[in-house]
């Protein structure tokens, strides 16, 4: 085996191990929604019988710094959580997806798209990236991504990350990889149509 085809197994090795590893996450929340990945999928849907509710959480506002964000300010609407940095390229390439479906859930008046800054250590750089981008949905500020342990042990190595909530704000839909539009509205379209 040549030298180059060794390091390409060994890096596919290692990026499946961490996958792997990432993603079988799970943590008790005593009846909360608690993330376990079957096999390692990178998308995972929960049928309604299935949803449990996530703890809340809150965080400071990316944008307007002097305010918080929680997600009880979006009780009875469908929210998408995407935890994404300025710096990963996946999050860079899926941002005008998630403006499309903020904008159709908005129109609707189903709910938003909630993100969740991550590993950002200059806010400034993240703040002119949402405005760069013309992004008009709301993020949390989140450097270390603490948020991750009020969303039921979802690895926080994984970005971006993309969580559906249904209205109850239960996960309905987890994805471990970049998102489309297409992706997105074929479960918030389902979503809105439950009762």
């Amino acid at each position: 085996m040549t030298e180059k085809r060794k390091l390409v197994a060994a890096v596919c090795c290692a990026a499946a191990l961490a996958v792997s590893a990432c993603s079988n996450a799970s943590t008790d929340q005593g009846g909360t929604f608690s993330f376990h990945s079957p096999g390692g999928q990178t998308e995972i849907t929960y049928d309604e019988a299935d949803r449990q509710p996530l703890a809340g959480f809150e965080g400071e506002s990316l944008m307007e710094p002097d305010k918080t964000i929680a997600l009880s300010d979006f009780a009875g609407q469908i929210v998408v959580l995407n935890a994404w940095g300025q710096w990963c390229a996946p999050c860079r390439a899926e941002v005008d997806d998630l403006q499309a479906v903020h904008e159709r859930l908005q129109a609707q008046g189903d709910g938003t798209v909630l993100g969740i800054n991550v590993r950002d250590s200059n806010a400034e750089i993240a703040r002119d990236f949402v405005k760069d981008n013309g992004v008009t949905y709301p993020s949390i500020y989140d450097p270390p991504f603490k948020t991750a342990a009020s969303l039921g042990g979802v690895p926080s190595s994984v970005i971006p990350t993309t969580i559906v909530l249904d209205k109850q704000h239960r996960p309905a839909a987890v994805f471990l990889r970049e998102i489309t539009a297409d992706d997105l509205i074929e479960v918030v379209d389902r979503l809105a149509g439950e009762a």
